[in-house]
């Protein structure tokens, strides 16, 4: 295990959580955000598993692209010291709850081989969704060989807000469906779990303009309403403004005399966008948020910057 090391100020208090959501549009940076913050997480001492939900193992994952290593799988792997990743798929949820409740293991083994059962269970509504939870709350009981949880913190990249929406509605609609019963026990864990906040974090992720913004700020209503508590807003590749007030009033003068497509005039309304982005989150949002600036790279090169961002006091 690495030494411990510090972390950026606004995320530090969300290691201190067992399950950590990281949401938001597709294209924002959710994947490269959730790989980072595991390997920060790692970094500084925690047993962290970094999960992506995926509807099956034949669907390239994309957290493989930022963390490198193994090629994840339904069953947790190592990728490097402190760090595991894995698949969330609805099967694998399916066939862990069957063996938890039916009395032998190869009955659910037998279950799952059906293939009309696991139509029903892909098609039914919600059943889907309640496997991915299941298969979430399966690995945070996982237990460590020297005792306590095998995974201290699970950091679940979700590919889309519905995604998000659905772990927050599903359990909570399975306990008013169906009364009693396994189902019913899991979907109560689930919900006492999801609607914990010294459990469960959820980090929202988007872009500093104002359309994503706004779905953002969308979002994190939609979450509350049930009872899924967004602990920041992280606003990913904010361009950097070196100009002070003064400056900018010069420059914007400037290159307002110069061609729409000079590439100065492009960015000083980008960063006069971005600004406005900022400061509609400050008035609508009364959460801590957070500001990443744009690095360069790809793949785990963009990991290790943003990591490396994360771990600064």
């Amino acid at each position: 295990m690495s030494a411990p090391a510090s972390l950026h100020c606004g995320l530090l208090p969300l290691v201190e959580r067992r399950l950590i959501i990281v949401t938001g549009k597709g294209g924002v940076g959710k994947t490269a955000l959730s790989a980072a913050m595991a390997t920060a997480y790692a970094q500084a001492g925690k047993r962290v598993l970094a999960a992506e939900i995926v509807p099956s193992v034949d669907v390239p994952s994309q957290l493989h692209e930022f963390l490198g290593g193994p090629v994840p799988e339904e069953e947790p792997a190592l990728v490097s010291d402190g760090l595991w990743v894995a698949l969330l798929t609805p099967s694998r949820g399916h066939l862990r709850f069957l063996q938890d409740t039916l009395p032998l293991r190869v009955l659910a083994d037998a279950a799952m081989r059906s293939q009309a059962l696991r139509k029903f269970l892909s098609a039914a509504p919600g059943f889907s969704d309640m496997g991915v939870m299941y298969g979430m709350l399966d690995l945070l009981r996982r237990p460590h060989p020297s005792g306590g949880p095998m995974f201290e913190i699970c950091i679940v990249d979700s590919p889309a807000t519905g995604h998000a929406l659905a772990l927050a509605q599903i359990p909570e609609f399975l306990t008013r469906v169906i009364p009693k019963g396994p189902i019913f026990r899991a979907a109560d864990e689930g919900v006492r779990i999801l609607t914990d906040p010294a459990m469960t974090a959820c980090v929202v992720v988007t872009l500093p303009e104002t359309l994503p913004v706004t779905e953002a700020i969308e979002l994190e209503k939609g979450l509350a309403k049930h009872g899924l508590k967004v602990s920041a807003i992280v606003i990913n590749r904010v361009p950097v403004d070196p100009f002070s007030g003064e400056e900018r009033s010069a420059l914007g003068s400037l290159l307002g005399q110069a061609s729409p497509h000079v590439f100065g005039q492009r960015e000083l309304r980008r960063i006069e966008r971005a600004d406005a982005a900022l400061a509609m989150v400050r008035d609508r949002y009364a959460q801590p948020t957070e500001r990443l600036p744009e690095v360069g790279g790809e793949g785990p090169e963009v990991t290790r910057a943003l990591a490396a961002l994360l771990r600064q006091p």
